[in-house]
């Protein structure tokens, strides 16, 4: 797979398995992508999450997004992106409604401190699926 097909198949199937490391105790949970192309994978969570102290202190991530028979795994550094205008972007965004509706509604003490925006780029994404199962691993640089 090219580095497009990588991104159209996340775009495609937009749940995505974030592991995370506490401690010596890895955690893994489903993240719902906001985005994924040249500039990096987005997505977004409440401050308020185990989540988002984990990856404070140790920005060491890898997602893993099940994409039919391939399976794409991907491995990098998270920045946290402070841009109030992405935050509002993605709040309106047509398949954000259940965020925009917590707005709305006063889920959040302040939007814009109570919101994180992640963005890994530069990841190394390794693909597998069961008809190379024991092929070497192919890697590509996202």
């Amino acid at each position: 797979m090219e580095k497009n097909e990588i991104f159209e198949a996340m775009t495609n199937n937009p749940v995505m398995f974030l592991a995370t490391v506490e401690d010596d105790q890895p955690h893994v949970r489903a993240v719902f992508l906001y985005r994924a192309d040249e500039s990096g994978i987005l997505f977004h969570m409440a401050k308020r999450r185990e989540m988002y102290a984990q990856i404070v202190k140790n920005n060491k991530v890898e997602l893993c997004f099940s994409c039919g028979p391939v399976q794409i795994r991907v491995t990098g550094r998270l920045d946290e992106i402070d841009d109030n205008a992405l935050k509002d972007e993605i709040c309106e965004h047509p398949s954000r409604a259940f965020l925009k509706k917590l707005r709305e509604n006063g889920a959040f003490e302040d939007f814009y401190l109570d919101v994180a925006v992640f963005r890994l780029s530069n990841g190394m994404a390794s693909l597998w699926s069961m008809d190379k199962n024991y092929a070497p691993k192919e890697m590509v640089q996202i």
